[in-house]
């Protein structure tokens, strides 16, 4: 059997580490070795890590940095990337993960394919189901945008290696950037089975404030505003410091942003958020889809209809304008909003 190199990014994850390295040295067809790439903790993650056959690697904190290291620590043909929090469901899934990988590498002459899983959400609350349900269905997707550390990445160790790893630029979206570039030079494939994640940042945050700013934050990747990154110390906090998230501040630094660069370039912003805006628009397609599930029996016909008619069909400049200004009004009203509520909250 070929060995198959397990990565697991953590720092103080104590609580969550134990059940999945119980899980992985359950797994049965499939020789693993298990790594843990600490960035820094301060509670028995180590120990913990070492005690149930982990390889513990030191790496600067960062999860792109600590994948990194990780992989180049690894003695296996293939690599798996794992966050702590995952949950395997069955005792063969890594195996025919595995054998499903190597299929369709078999299938189309090269090794330029990745698989990830699909997930489900292990819940402390009640509440929210059809959003929830719509991130577990999208994580099934293989669309630009839908393919995330979460859902674990399964790839061969040269392909990784190719592609010159993680990057390492940002505190986060390193799995978002190594995702994409596996779309632009290869292919994603679903594997089978599922992991389960736990849905505390969601829980600790709020949903709904944390899908706004996941949403702001991927705009502001697609366009190019690398300054709101920078400044924005608070906008991605490790899993063990996150509480209720404020949007106020960020809505006042984005209008920061834009004012010190100037009219020309926010009214460039805007209008790149409103192609980017634009070519989201088969989620809210999808997400019908979702809430119908009873009716069309785990089928998407609405996402397929928008493929076949209006997605295909071209989009006049104009389109864009109306787009950014729909993104305008509602940036305004939502700061607007929040402002008030996180106000009267604060007092």
């Amino acid at each position: 059997m070929s060995l198959l190199s397990v990565v697991i990014p953590a720092i103080d994850e104590a609580a969550s580490l134990p059940p999945l390295l119980h899980q992985l040295r359950g797994q049965r067809g499939v020789e693993l070795e298990l790594i843990l790439a600490d960035g820094g903790s301060r509670d028995g993650t180590r120990r913990l890590a070492r005690e149930l056959g982990a390889r513990v690697v030191d790496a600067p904190a960062g999860r792109g940095r600590q994948m990194n290291r990780g992989a180049a620590a690894a003695r296996g043909d293939w690599l798996l990337f794992l966050h702590a929090d995952s949950g395997l469901v069955e005792a063969e899934q890594l195996a025919r993960a595995l054998a499903a990988l190597r299929r369709r590498i078999a299938r189309v002459g090269h090794d330029r394919v990745a698989g990830h899983f699909r997930l489900r959400f292990r819940r402390q609350q009640q509440g929210s189901d059809l959003a929830y349900r719509y991130y577990e269905e999208k994580s099934a997707l293989n669309r630009p945008e839908c393919t995330n550390g979460d859902q674990g990445m399964l790839l061969s160790h040269r392909f990784f290696d190719r592609l010159g790893g993680f990057d390492e630029g940002l505190w986060f979206l390193e799995d978002q950037r190594l995702a994409e570039t596996i779309r632009s030079r290869g292919e994603w494939i679903t594997l089978p089975g599922h992991l389960t994640t736990s849905a505390r940042r969601f829980e600790r945050e709020g949903l709904r404030n944390r899908m706004i700013l996941s949403a702001l934050i991927m705009n502001f990747h697609a366009i190019g505003m690398e300054a709101f990154f920078h400044r924005a110390a608070t906008v991605y906090r490790n899993q063990g410091d996150t509480g209720r998230l404020r949007l106020t501040p960020l809505f006042r630094l984005v209008d920061d942003l834009n004012r010190e660069a100037g009219p020309a370039e926010a009214r460039r912003r805007w209008l790149a958020t409103g192609r980017y805006l634009r070519s989201h628009a088969w989620q809210p397609f999808f997400w019908l889809d979702v809430a119908l599930q009873p009716l069309f029996r785990g089928r998407h016909p609405l996402l397929w209809s928008y493929d076949r008619l209006f997605g295909r069909l071209p989009a006049p400049p104009p389109l864009d304008w109306a787009a950014a200004a729909l993104a305008w009004l509602w940036f305004r009203t939502s700061a607007r909003v929040f402002r008030r509520a996180e106000g009267e909250e604060s007092g």
